[in-house]
């Protein structure tokens, strides 16, 4: 993925902070982009898998401290929408490929409310059915 703008799945934000596998992959793809769009939801989500992992003692608390001071600089440069009406509104009504778990559906609906300012939005997420329904609605 290159230039142009990207809507940040939690799944993808999670895999470039934690190195995971793709996380490279991830990294590159932000570097590349002009515009990286997140919602306010990724940032719930990742708080929670931060405070999961420390709870199962997977993850240290200095090591959760250094994750999330990685997050809090990179969204200073991310736009972000909060989840509100129009997109709770958006993410009730059926995508293009069923089931769809909910916070995915607000994930998409957040994605499609950003193509207003940014058409060329593409979602980055590393996640089978958000990925299928974002190639079908335009956005992957």
């Amino acid at each position: 993925m290159t230039a142009g703008a990207i809507y940040l799945e939690t799944s993808s934000l999670l895999a470039w902070l934690f190195s995971e596998s793709r996380g490279a992959d991830v990294r590159a793809s932000l570097d590349a982009a002009k515009y990286v769009a997140t919602s306010s939801l990724t940032l719930a989500e990742a708080e929670r898998a931060f405070v999961r992992l420390e709870a199962e003692g997977a993850l240290r608390s200095g090591d959760a401290q250094r994750y999330r001071g990685a997050l809090a600089r990179a969204r200073t440069q991310w736009l972000r929408l909060a989840i509100s009406d129009e997109i709770l509104a958006r993410a009730s009504a059926p995508f293009p490929v069923e089931p769809v778990r909910t916070l995915d559906a607000i994930h998409l609906a957040t994605a499609l409310s950003f193509t207003k300012a940014l058409p060329d939005i593409r979602v980055l997420s590393l996640d089978r059915r958000i990925m299928q329904n974002a190639e079908a609605l335009g956005i992957g």
